[in-house]
């Protein structure tokens, strides 16, 4: 499988695997099944494998260790420090601060069972302190040898510039997908101009673009009730879109899933930057179906239909517009 590079000399896959969806998260997961699940990824080809300190309070970090053990030359592994609280029950704060990235680390790379983390991301932005600050003390992380490349997650186009500056970039992570396209206005056209990878996150919509969630039967600690778009009103309107997926796919004898991923691969190569999806999933053949699309090609007439049905989308896609990019440009 030919490899994608981010930022000056990251080497990775060109699907990743988000593992937050190996956390209760999304409801309960076997953690047998999860590991099992993880070895699928890599070895169909994928050894991208993206996480953070935060996914199960630290216990995404401990089951990815199981796969390091046996496989850490295969893997290029990202994890993230920054967030406090978790997913399902909410965040309490956001820290960007030297101490706490130095211990942080040292937290994230006794869990993962490594000496290394290759690419280690600010998970969000903490106003508090000064961006330059927390790259710098990243930076003093890869000079001790603990990290290779720096990320940052769901920062302004301005943010991500301001950082570039103090210490290269290798790859930025937002949202991005057919129905979360604020990224494109700034964020990507900056991250092109100074050659920094694109990682994006939830690039099914966190399942919505498939066809296959019914938000009227989501669990009680489903994530996704937090979120605007997935309310009941909200979520009968975006039907459009997964409409407009399902016909798309059905054209090219493909799945929905397939077409949002080459959709993204195919907003990459327009926009001219490296863009490396991370979808999650539970189920290993779900893993072949989204390899599907590094070989689906979409033409021009059904761009364009998912461009509209795009434009269509009702609901923010954070529960706190400044929580992400989109709330502070």
């Amino acid at each position: 499988m030919t490899q994608v590079q981010l930022g000056d000399n990251l080497q990775v896959s060109p699907l990743g695997f988000g593992g937050m969806a190996l956390t209760p998260v999304y409801g309960e997961v076997d953690p047998g099944d999860a590991l099992k699940t993880l070895h699928h990824a890599v070895d169909s080809g994928i050894t991208f494998i993206d996480t953070a300190d935060i996914y199960g309070a630290g216990s995404n970090e401990e089951l990815i260790a199981g796969l390091l053990k046996e496989r850490r030359d295969e893997v290029q592994l990202a994890t993230k420090f920054g967030l406090v609280g978790n997913p399902a029950d909410g965040y309490t704060d956001i820290r960007g601060d030297a101490a706490y990235i130095r211990k942080a680390v040292d937290a994230s790379l006794q869990r993962l069972g490594t000496d290394v983390i290759d690419l280690y991301y600010m998970h969000r932005r903490d106003l508090r302190v000064p961006i330059v600050e927390t790259v710098e003390a990243m930076a003093e992380l890869v000079q001790q040898g603990k990290v290779r490349h720096l990320g940052l997650s769901e920062v302004t186009a301005a943010e991500l510039a301001e950082a570039h500056a103090v210490h290269p970039i290798a790859a930025i992570q937002s949202e991005w997908s057919i129905w979360s396209r604020d990224v494109e206005r700034n964020v990507v056209p900056e991250a092109a101009r100074l050659g920094v990878g694109f990682v994006p996150y939830s690039p099914l919509g966190r399942g919505f673009l498939t066809g296959t969630v019914d938000t009227s039967s989501l669990g009680a600690n489903d994530f996704r009730r937090r979120i605007p778009r997935f309310a009941d009103d909200a979520a009968a309107a975006n039907q459009k879109v997964v409409e407009t997926v399902r016909t798309v796919a059905d054209q090219l004898d493909a799945t929905p899933a397939q077409v949002a991923l080459a959709w993204l691969l195919n907003q990459g190569s327009q926009l001219g930057l490296a863009v490396v999806p991370i979808p999650g999933t539970r189920k290993p053949h779900r893993i072949d179906e989204n390899l599907g699309a590094l070989a689906l090609e979409l033409s021009g007439t059904q761009l364009s239909a998912l461009d509209e049905a795009a434009a269509a989308v009702v609901g923010s896609r954070s529960a706190d517009p400044a929580w992400v990019s989109e709330g502070r440009e």
